[in-house]
């Protein structure tokens, strides 16, 4: 107990000496995460018990998912008048309107798509900003660190998030609306608390809707972390819950794990980055990849079904866990940009790229899985992680 309260104690010293503005951010990021992790806890649940979607259709619906994120570079561009911060309270509007149009209107499967779009254009919107606000508060050699600590900040909450799920579902009487309303409570808050901070950076519109030649790898890693996020954040928990008849305790139990884990292991990541190079970190993180991807795949194929489960569970908190390694991309570009101006364009530039092939990812998914079998879904991960290897082990630095 006394080495916890000196841990602790520690921790609070910490925050109490962080400027103001790091001070808010990561209250931002914590809300964030508690509203984040309870959607995605109940999600394919509640999916799946109002709807009754076939493999095909559950991919379908990442269409309205994921063009958002398509469009991040275009909305970017029409809205470069606003500063980072103030764009980044809007995504967060966006956020808490789609969610309570998801939970309280009635829906159909066509209505569902429309609401989920509105929901994800503020995710999505604030993918770039979460990570250009953070290095704005970071210095130069400790960027890395500082998008560990705000990851880190995350996890902590989805920890807090995730665990309100399995009480709430578990001894409370929670439904699908409730959880919705705390969602929305939280993004609205984060709101708040952004307009509260300095309006930070604004961009020339001429940087946006450009390709950099000299950023090509770059994308090209991106597109690649894209189609292989998407088939963890599709399929996955899919997996869990058709596959394996998972319910929702189940699901939030599996993210809890997850972020504990990811409280210690974030800080840690941004750390490596700083100290072994953003080549090693992700050249680690394709290896590892393959495995979750076979785990998933096979192990219901060669083991019983409850071995298989712990399997494919230790494969979900991995894959979760690798998702974090997507900082090392940010760094990556950080050090390789002529100029400052670029990095939040060709963050924007990047997801409007990654997601295009998220979405062919998606529907092909789903039709591989209804037309052959689940498994060659992620045989077709496991392929993308060893052509992601090969196209890191091109990464060169200049120092």
């Amino acid at each position: 107990m006394g080495e916890m309260s000196k841990m602790l104690m520690k921790i609070g010293n910490k925050i109490r000496n962080m400027p103001l503005e790091l001070k808010l951010f990561f209250a931002t990021l914590f809300l964030f995460g508690i509203g984040a992790s309870m959607v995605d806890a109940v999600f394919n649940n509640f999916l799946n018990e109002r709807f009754m979607l076939s493999g095909f259709q559950r991919a379908i619906i990442e269409f309205p998912r994921e063009l958002p994120g398509f469009l991040t570079a275009f909305i970017s561009a029409a809205l470069f008048f606003l500063f980072s911060r103030r764009l980044a309270a809007l995504t967060f509007i966006f956020q808490a309107v789609g969610i309570i149009l998801i939970g309280f209107i009635p829906t159909n499967f066509g209505t569902i798509m429309i609401w989920l779009f509105i929901f994800s254009m503020g995710q999505h919107m604030f993918m770039p900003l979460n990570s250009s606000i953070a290095m704005e508060l970071a210095k130069d050699n400790e960027m890395g660190k500082r998008l560990g600590q705000a990851n880190g900040i995350k996890n902590l909450a989805m920890v807090l998030g995730t665990i309100i799920i399995f009480l709430g579902f578990k001894f409370l009487n929670f439904n699908f609306e409730i959880t919705f309303i705390i969602a929305a409570f939280c993004f609205i808050s984060c709101a708040l608390i952004l307009l509260k901070m300095k309006k930070g950076e604004k961009h020339d519109s001429r940087e946006h809707l450009k390709i950099y030649p000299k950023y090509k790898l770059y994308y090209w890693l991106c597109i690649l972390y894209g189609s292989r996020k998407q088939i963890f954040i599709t399929f996955a928990p899919w997996v869990m819950v058709t596959v394996f008849h998972r319910n929702t305790q189940t699901i939030a139990m599996l993210l809890t794990i997850g972020a504990v884990i990811g409280v210690l292991y974030q800080p840690w990541l941004g750390k490596a980055i700083d100290k072994f190079g953003e080549k090693k970190i992700l050249a680690a993180e394709s290896i590892l990849l393959i495995f979750v991807c076979a785990g998933y795949g096979l192990s219901k194929h060669y083991f019983n079904e409850e071995t298989a489960f712990i399997i494919a569970a230790i494969c979900y908190i991995l894959d979760q866990m690798l998702m974090s390694v997507s900082m090392a991309r940010t760094t990556y570009l950080k050090k390789i940009s002529e100029d400052h101006s670029h990095i939040k364009p060709t963050l924007s530039m990047a997801i409007t790229l990654d997601h295009i092939f998220s979405i062919i990812i998606a529907v092909a998914g789903g039709f591989i899985w209804d037309k052959l079998d689940y498994r060659w879904v992620f045989l077709a991960g496991a392929l993308i992680a060893v052509i992601n290897f090969i196209s890191v082990m091109k990464i060169k630095i200049e120092k």
